[in-house]
């Protein structure tokens, strides 16, 4: 699997965190897993080397690896962007899913890979998506996926924003089986992602200072004339107003959906 090499970091020997600012090395923030060893600020994470932080070792297989970005409007400049991030990302898509075991415990994850055009959930992301969790209603297989977006991707138009509709159907039918589905909010999550699937959990977990809502800050902001609070949006905040469950930094992650997923596996059984 793609591991370390998709971690986008940037710089050479020594990573500069954007939130304390100061420098640590590389070699550091990749043995927290790319989280900066001196303040916990977690940088972007790409969708493999997300999976192999939280997917048994060997356990991994891909699912719908080769489902195509499309430009059904034929959008001005839009086939380049694809293709240019395609180069940059090794993706075919900005979203990857595949089945594998956390803890022991079979599942079928998706991860949201923001290296692809912010990602946006295009007609293709949101098939790519649907299969999977259709794929996990048929082998009642719970169901982890990880947001990371900027919501619908406008150069597809109503196709785009039909995916909202798509993926919570899909969810819905999932839901009636009584299968067990885990949203994992990442930096950020907005748009047509937060008001789609990505809200949808059985279960809602959030990283650390995550970006989490439909507009962002500054258009409510100019919007409604006032100053909104301190750290609103961002998953501390929306944890302790009941949006998310729990805010689970990166490091305890597997952990933390291993458990999840072994009382659930309990509880069916009981």
């Amino acid at each position: 699997m793609k591991a370390m090499r998709d971690n986008y970091i940037p710089g050479d020997k020594m990573v500069k965190c954007p939130k304390c600012g100061q420098e640590s090395e590389r070699r550091l923030v990749a043995q927290e897993l790319s989280v900066c060893p001196k303040c916990g600020y977690h940088f972007p994470m790409g969708a493999y080397y997300r999976l192999s932080s939280v997917l048994d070792p060997g356990t991994f297989r891909e699912l719908f690896e080769k489902l195509p970005a499309g430009d059904p409007l034929s959008f001005p400049g839009y086939k380049e962007k694809l293709q240019a991030a395609q180069r940059k990302t090794g993706l075919t898509e900005a979203v990857v899913t595949a089945t594998g075991a956390i803890g022991g415990h079979k599942c079928v994850v998706g991860v949201l890979d923001s290296r692809f055009l912010m990602g946006s959930m295009s007609a293709a992301v949101g098939e790519k998506l649907t299969l999977a969790i259709n794929y996990a209603t048929r082998n009642r297989l719970p169901l982890i996926l990880f947001a990371a977006s900027g919501g619908a991707r406008m150069q597809e138009g109503i196709l785009s924003l039909m995916q909202m509709a798509k993926t919570s159907a899909a969810l819905a039918r999932f839901s009636e089986k009584g299968l067990l589905y885990i949203s994992v909010l990442t930096d950020p999550t907005t748009g047509g992602v937060t008001a789609s699937f990505a809200s949808l959990g059985d279960i809602i977990l959030a990283e650390p200072g995550a970006l989490i809502g439909f507009a962002g800050p500054r258009v409510i902001q100019q919007t409604i004339g006032e100053t909104l609070p301190e750290g609103f949006q961002r998953a501390e905040y929306q944890e302790e107003h009941g949006f998310v469950d729990a805010v689970v930094p990166r490091v305890r992650m597997r952990e933390t959906l291993s458990q999840l997923l072994r009382l659930h596996e309990k509880g069916g059984r009981s």
